[in-house]
């Protein structure tokens, strides 16, 4: 294995699409953005977290659900 290809391979071994409730580094990096981002999204409650003994969790649908009520559709354009 390269060089190269080390960060992908490990990547890919870290990634566990069953698991229901992430860490908020794993939360973060499935949506793509910063660990400090991802506290952001949480203190301000567009993501909701779930306590876990004395952790907290990310649930994998609150990750959906944030994406769904923040994407953006484009509107029809009205050619005639």
């Amino acid at each position: 294995m390269t060089t190269s290809e080390a960060p992908t391979a490990r990547a890919d071994a870290e990634f566990d699409p069953t698991l229901l409730a992430l860490t908020v580094e794993e939360a973060a990096r499935r949506l793509s953005v910063g660990r400090t981002t991802m506290y952001a999204l949480i203190r301000d409650g567009a993501v909701e977290t779930v306590p876990i003994g004395r952790l907290r969790r990310v649930p994998v649908k609150a990750i959906s659900a944030y994406l769904e009520t923040h994407t953006q559709s484009r509107p029809a354009s009205n050619a005639a």
